[in-house]
C-alpha cells in the first residue's frame, strides 16, 4: 500500500508543480489551442492538435496533484528523533564488502528525478527504521539477505515550516 507521508520540502515542490502547471503553464496552452481552432479546419491542423493533447495532459496531471496534495500528511523533523532513523532521515550506511550509501528515507511521491533518496515502503527503508549509530540492519533482497551499518543518521530541520 502507497503511504501518505511526505516531507515538507517533497509537499512544497508538488503544491509548486500544481501551481505552475495550473496557473502558468495552463493558460499559455489554452491561448494556443484558442489560436489554432480560430485558423478553421481542426482535422489537419497539427498545432491543435498537439496543443489540444498536451492540455489534456496537464489536466491530468493537475486532477492527480490535487487529489494527492489533499492526501498527503506532512511529517516534519522533531528532535525526538535524532538518533534514530525515522522518516525524513538521511542515513549513511556501509556493507562488510565496504560500499557505502547517503540517502533520504522520503514518502513515494518524492523519489522521482532524485537518485539521493529511497521510498519509507522499501526493503531498505524498512529495515533501517529505528536503527541507530553502530546498528546493523538485515535487509532482504531478491539475491538474498544483506547486512548494513548505520554510520551516520542526520535530519534537516523545517526552514520553509
Amino acid at each position: 500500500m502507497k503511504t501518505n507521508l511526505v516531507t515538507r520540502k517533497g509537499y512544497n515542490k508538488l503544491k509548486a508543480e500544481h501551481d505552475f502547471l495550473w496557473n502558468e503553464r495552463r493558460p499559455e496552452i489554452t491561448k494556443i489551442v484558442t489560436w489554432a481552432a480560430s485558423l478553421g479546419d481542426r482535422s489537419e491542423n497539427a498545432d491543435y492538435t498537439y496543443n489540444k493533447r498536451l492540455l489534456r495532459q496537464i489536466d491530468r496531471r493537475v486532477r492527480f496533484l490535487r487529489k494527492r496534495l489533499a492526501e498527503l500528511q506532512i511529517v516534519d523533523y522533531s528532535p525526538q528523533q535524532d538518533g534514530k532513523v525515522f522518516f525524513g532521515a538521511w542515513v549513511d550506511i556501509e556493507n562488510e564488502e565496504g560500499d557505502s550509501k547517503t540517502f533520504q528515507i522520503v514518502g513515494p511521491d518524492e523519489i522521482y528525478d532524485r537518485k539521493d533518496c529511497i521510498s519509507v515502503n522499501s526493503p531498505m527503508a524498512r529495515a533501517l527504521l529505528k536503527k541507530e549509530v553502530d546498528d546493523e540492519a538485515l535487509v532482504r533482497t531478491p539475491e538474498g539477505n544483506k547486512t548494513w551499518y548505520v554510520n551516520a543518521i542526520r535530519y534537516e530541520a523545517n526552514d520553509d515550516a
